[in-house]
């Protein structure tokens, strides 16, 4: 079932969707209590990212659907899905993209969301690690939120999404030195190869890039970047590793292939 009406809408223009983020958000705590325990869900707070694309996002930018261009939206890495059901909520047809044995709980927050909710999402499982395939030929949005960093080639990946979307929102962590504060690397076009262990004892981090390094890469891989933005430590010395250090990048990238 769904709690709460629905404002479905041809436009998904931000400052007509953050009023009710504050009200969904409680809404689905109350939900996510209620379908299971809180170990079992995703334990950061997916939403907060549309607070960030506020601050990204400006003039026609701001309207999502715009973005979309009449095409779904994919959010990969979805963790529970708590923003595609939120842009679902609003109208959207939203889909889910995410790999079970990768995801924090086996993708079982975002089934039971899915079977809860009666929204206009669908969830695909699909390993980004292979050499995948997208479950159709073409996407107006893509959302790419915290996961360029878990990816073991980030190269394929925007590059195959470049010819698949018209445009990406991305984010991902960044660092301006080294994790011993040895090396600065704010002005090289450079990525940095975690341990194992090193960032948040996560095994699936690999890649954290400098933004000159990540700036790089979209270009290389068939995309202009649109507009960009730093959130979290932004002091210039935020590192790879330390979770005083952590530093965000938000983007919103255009295609040139699609």
């Amino acid at each position: 079932m769904d709690t709460g009406d629905r404002s479905v809408t041809d436009t998904l223009e931000l400052s007509q969707l953050l009023p009710d983020l504050t009200i969904f958000e409680s809404q689905l705590s109350a939900i996510k209590r209620g379908l299971a325990p809180e170990t079992e869900w995703y334990p950061y707070d997916s939403l907060s990212n549309l607070w960030h694309f506020d601050r990204l996002l400006t003039g026609p930018d701001r309207d999502l659907a715009a973005l979309a261009e009449g095409c779904p939206i994919l959010d990969i890495g979805a963790a529970d899905g708590d923003v595609a059901f939120f842009l679902a909520r609003h109208g959207a047809r939203v889909e889910i993209l995410d790999w079970g044995p990768t995801n924090w709980n086996g993708l079982r927050g975002a089934r039971r969301l899915a079977a809860y909710f009666d929204l206009d999402v669908t969830l695909h499982e699909v390993d980004l690690d292979s050499q995948f395939r997208l479950p159709h030929d073409r996407y107006g949005l893509v959302l790419l939120l915290g996961i360029l960093y878990h990816l073991q080639n980030p190269f394929y990946v925007l590059k195959h999404l470049a010819s698949a979307a018209r445009h990406v929102i991305l984010s991902t962590r960044i660092a301006r030195i080294t994790s011993d504060g040895a090396v600065a690397i704010d002005r090289a076009p450079v990525a940095y190869l975690v341990d194992a262990r090193e960032t948040n004892n996560d095994s699936t981090n690999y890649w954290i890039f400098s933004m000159p390094g990540l700036r790089r890469l979209f270009d290389r891989t068939g995309w202009d970047l649109v507009a960009e933005m730093t959130a979290g430590r932004t002091q210039g010395d935020s590192d790879p590793s330390s979770n005083e250090r952590d530093e965000r990048a938000f983007c919103l990238l255009r295609s040139r292939m699609s």
